[in-house]
């Protein structure tokens, strides 16, 4: 299941700085970010084995998840956010505002056959 966890951020007068040291629950192997995007859906899949952490470092957009058991909906709008996507969390991300750049950190470099693109059925 995702997890939407606060990232320590300390602010003053000269403006903030956010830290990710010690919350991300796996080694960082890999690390993209979405930029640019329409009025476009990304993502659309699971994982075998792939943990993601999700932080939108401007902008906003938001986040579906569908864990076979459970469906949830994050909007993340702020820097000092991350949203932990498990393996097995089929997840959508859309509704980007314009100017938004999501960063993902991932547990394992890239590679097609982990990926599964067919969905859960709805959530009942």
């Amino acid at each position: 299941m995702a997890e939407l966890i606060n990232l320590t951020t300390f602010a003053d007068t000269r403006g903030n700085l956010t830290v990710i040291e010690r919350v991300i629950p796996f080694t960082i192997k890999r690390i993209f970010y979405i930029y640019g995007v329409d009025d476009s859906v990304r993502g659309g899949h699971r994982h075998k084995t792939t943990i993601q952490a999700a932080i939108c470092l401007k902008g906003s957009c938001k986040i579906f998840n569908n864990t076979g058991q459970e469906e949830q909906e994050f909007t993340l709008n702020s820097a000092s956010q991350c949203l932990i996507l498990q393996p097995g969390d089929w997840h959508k991300m859309y509704d980007f505002e314009d100017g938004t750049i999501l960063m993902i950190l991932a547990s394992e470099h890239f590679d097609p056959d982990d990926y599964i693109y067919e969905s859960y059925l709805p959530a009942v």
